[in-house]
């Protein structure tokens, strides 16, 4: 999981297993013959299999995560390239304000949702209106001016330097659907495909049909979109091998085993770092982390190569920041900063005065390739007399529960952007969903104000300033740069991912 998250809960959509489908699914024999599934010559089906199910449509809590059914049938304001520029979607054009603050975007003509209703500038109103409450970190305070029918502008109280992000990702979906008490059910958005509820069976598969009066279908080849959600990664490649499944994303402990299979294809994509974020600075639920010590001994207790060579199989990298190399919070010069040295760790606990430690609960969700490091978390953290619990979050509300500040020290796979202030924005400044517990940080807040208001100099010096306060601080234990690899058939041609959240290809890449 990366960056992008849902809107109103704010983080990748709860995982569960659901048995995988023994009908076969082959592609169109060369007789014409044949479902045409598995990326025949007509492009009749696509069948991804998903190793996250999906919990519900409402388009403000979408996952970024294997999320193909919510591209499939919402539609965006605008799309994001892979490297957050813009591209038009529902609107045809836009323009941003000189001081960042306003978004204005003309829509085409003739857009409905499925349900018949049209889409106009009142509809996108009533998809971001209700995100000033849900997700006020990004969107609080906006206002709208709707001059006619196929024009809206947004307006947010402050600059807004990532301004591409926030107007990308909310999805589109029909004002009756949004007043609904159920929009878990079935989806009704103005996307490529529309949700096939007779054909789908939630938990286990979903079927959506092409829209061919969606105005952009020609990116989208496939007549229907057959989303299979499968029990473990193990299954989804088994499934990928006897062609029942035309792609799916695999882990560092299938990578090898799907390099090796005929007819399959795999992409690497280098995606987020893991880490603890600690961000119980007050020691409010944790007194322990109050002190830096603390948690300087914690980042020092992890042999960070090891973790990469051998619990990731050399797949992933090392890492000694939460910020990416190429952005401007990275601090060039630090090295390791905490090295792995159990001994140090030990002493800087018994100064702290926790050398009895403490109890430390971190959340998980089935599914997350970042869980084969809790052992190794569990038996490093317990040198210093730290007990780890681990608390599977389940249902429709395990989002929300992951972020609620209930966990202080989640451990997972995030940001990494090589913009910093996408991960400023989520992790550090008190507002930002990963940033749990939203306590607040003079140093950060004034560095903050600067990004905000100050030239593109002074920004990037706000930034290596956050940075290096961060890094001193001990705010985050970080461990790897993972990478996360999709597997895909033969007959199925992907050219290359345009996910700017690094995660896996997105749906527009299926050719």
């Amino acid at each position: 999981m990366r960056r992008a998250l849902p809107l109103a809960a704010k983080a990748v959509a709860p995982l569960s297993a659901a048995a995988l489908l023994l009908t076969a699914c082959t592609g169109q024999g060369a007789d014409g013959s044949g479902a045409g599934a598995a990326g025949g010559s007509t492009k009749d089906k696509l069948v991804l299999g998903m190793t996250a199910d999906i919990t519900g449509w409402d388009p403000s809590a979408q996952p970024a995560y294997q999320a193909w059914g919510f591209e499939a049938a919402y539609d965006t304001l605008v799309s994001c390239n892979k490297d957050w520029s813009l591209a038009p979607a529902a609107a045809k054009s836009w323009e941003i304000s000189a001081d960042k603050k306003s978004f204005t975007a003309h829509l085409r003509s003739g857009m409905k949702f499925s349900d018949g209703t049209p889409v106009t500038a009142q509809t996108v109103k009533e998809t971001f209106a209700p995100l000033a409450k849900t997700a006020s970190d990004r969107y609080g305070g906006i206002k709208f001016d709707i001059p006619d029918a196929h024009t809206v502008t947004i307006t947010w109280p402050d600059p807004q330097p990532l301004m591409n992000s926030r107007v990308c990702n909310p999805k589109l979906a029909s004002a009756k659907y949004l007043a609904s008490k159920d929009k878990n059910t079935a989806p009704v958005g103005s996307g490529p495909y529309t949700y096939d509820a007779k054909a789908s069976t939630a938990g286990s598969v979903y079927v959506l049909k092409k829209n061919p009066d969606f105005y952009d279908a020609k990116k989208y080849p496939y007549k229907t979109l057959e989303l299979r959600v499968l029990s473990s990664a193990t299954a989804a490649l088994s499934a990928l091998k006897t062609g029942q499944i035309d792609g799916t994303v695999v882990t560092a402990d299938t990578y090898n085993e799907a390099k090796q299979s005929a007819n399959v294809n795999v992409m690497a994509i280098e995606s987020g770092v893991t880490a603890m974020m600690l961000t119980d600075h007050e020691g409010k639920k944790i007194p322990a982390l109050k002190d830096v010590r603390v948690r300087k001994a914690m980042n020092m207790v992890f042999d960070r190569d090891l973790i990469a060579k051998n619990l990731y199989k050399g797949l992933a990298s090392p890492t000694y920041q939460f910020f990416n190399k190429k952005g401007a919070a990275y601090v060039k010069d630090a090295g390791d900063a905490y090295p792995y040295n159990v001994a140090q760790a030990k002493k800087l606990m018994k100064q702290a005065g926790y050398e009895k430690g403490f109890t430390l609960t971190l959340p998980t969700m089935e599914g997350q390739a970042w869980t084969v490091l809790l052992p190794y978390v569990t038996q490093q953290l317990a040198e210093l007399n730290i007990t780890v619990k681990s608390k599977t979050l389940t249902g429709a509300d395990a989002i929300s529960k992951l972020l609620s500040g209930d966990y202080p020290a989640p451990l997972w796979t995030v940001g990494a952007s090589a913009d910093s202030i996408q991960d400023i924005s989520i992790g550090v400044i008190p507002a930002g969903y990963w940033n749990v517990s939203h306590q607040s940080d003079a140093t950060v807040e004034k560095n903050w104000k600067t990004i905000l208001t100050g030239s593109d100099s002074e920004s990037r010096t706000a930034q290596q300033a956050i940075g290096k306060y961060v890094l001193d601080n001990a705010w985050y234990v970080p461990l790897v740069n993972p990478q996360v690899f999709y597997a895909y058939s033969d007959s199925v041609k992907i050219s290359k991912s345009t996910d700017p959240n690094d995660a896996h290809p997105l749906l527009r890449d299926f050719q």
